[in-house]
C-alpha cells in the first residue's frame, strides 16, 4: 500500500508542476510579439502537457488501484471531498489543453492578467486536496 501511495503522490507531483507552469507559459505566449517567439511557446506548451497528462494518467491509476486495494476509503467524507477537488482538476486540466488549441490556432482571447488569475487556481486546489487527505476533517 505505501508503494502505491508513493507512486500516487509522484505523478501527482508531476500533474501539479504541469499544472502550475502551463499558464506560466500562457502569460509569456500572451504578451509574446514575434513570429519565432510564438511557435517556440507553442512547442513548449504541446511538450508540457504532454508530460503534465501523463502525470494526471498515472496519478489516477495508482489512486483508483489504491481505492480498489482499500475500499474502506469510499466510506471516508474526506474522500469524498477530495475527489471533488479531483474533478475540478481535471476539468482545469481540460480547460488548459483548450487554451492550448486557442493558442495553438493562433485564437488566444485573453491577455497576461487573466492568465496570471488563471494560474491561481491549481494552487487553491492543492491546498484544499491536501488539507483533506492529512487532517482528513470528516
Amino acid at each position: 500500500m505505501l508503494w502505491l501511495k508513493a507512486f500516487h503522490v509522484i505523478f501527482m507531483v508531476t500533474w501539479f508542476a504541469g499544472l502550475f507552469y502551463l499558464p506560466r507559459l500562457y502569460v509569456y505566449h500572451a504578451s509574446a510579439s514575434d513570429q519565432p517567439g510564438r511557435q517556440r511557446f507553442k512547442i513548449m506548451e504541446r511538450k508540457l502537457f504532454v508530460m503534465m497528462t501523463i502525470g494526471a494518467t498515472f496519478t489516477t491509476l495508482f489512486g483508483v488501484w489504491m481505492l480498489v486495494a482499500v475500499p474502506g476509503y469510499l466510506k471516508m467524507g474526506w474522500l469524498h471531498a477530495k475527489l471533488t477537488f479531483v474533478i475540478a482538476l481535471f476539468a482545469y486540466h481540460a480547460w488548459c489543453y483548450r487554451l492550448l488549441v486557442d493558442f495553438r490556432n493562433d485564437a488566444n482571447r485573453h491577455d497576461e492578467r487573466w492568465y496570471r488569475l488563471f494560474n491561481e487556481v491549481p494552487s487553491i486546489l492543492l491546498i484544499a486536496i491536501v488539507i483533506l487527505v492529512v487532517v482528513k476533517p470528516f
